[in-house]
């Protein structure tokens, strides 16, 4: 179409500036009409890279979706944990409750408390005697 409009402007006497104007601006649109599949190629290209590089790199992209399942991977067993402790304690405090064993070993445990006539022997805290050589004497 460019073409045609192109070849019909220059068989028409008009003057020589106008023409050579007409017939530059003719060639590229001629140029790029006809290099318009390269063009739309080339976008398509970049938009595809762009599109995988957001897919892969992304703030939800695979990167950030391993991280968040690393995540939840971590909380979920800090979850089982606390439950399972909050369990122990749950069963400590049904003990303590009603066990009239598990009251009296607790206070013997934490308060030190002793039945009449009973006495504790409170042993020291064993420390290393033996003396280590020195590394700068070796």
């Amino acid at each position: 179409m460019l073409d045609r409009l192109y070849h019909q402007h220059m068989a028409s006497p008009q003057s020589f500036g106008r023409n050579a104007l007409f017939a530059s601006t003719a060639q590229v649109a001629v140029r790029v009409y006809s290099e318009r599949r390269k063009i739309a190629t080339v976008a398509a290209g970049v938009l595809a890279l762009a599109l995988g590089y957001h897919v892969v790199f992304g703030q939800n992209g695979l990167i950030g979706y391993e991280q968040k399942r690393q995540d939840a991977k971590t909380l979920d067993g800090e979850l089982n944990n606390l439950q399972r402790e909050n369990e122990q304690l749950k069963g400590h405090v049904d003990r303590l409750q009603s066990d009239p064993n598990a009251i009296e070993h607790q206070a013997r445990e934490e308060l030190h408390y002793t039945r009449p006539g009973e006495v504790i022997y409170a042993l020291p805290a064993t420390t290393n005697t033996r003396k280590q050589p020195d590394a700068a004497k070796q």
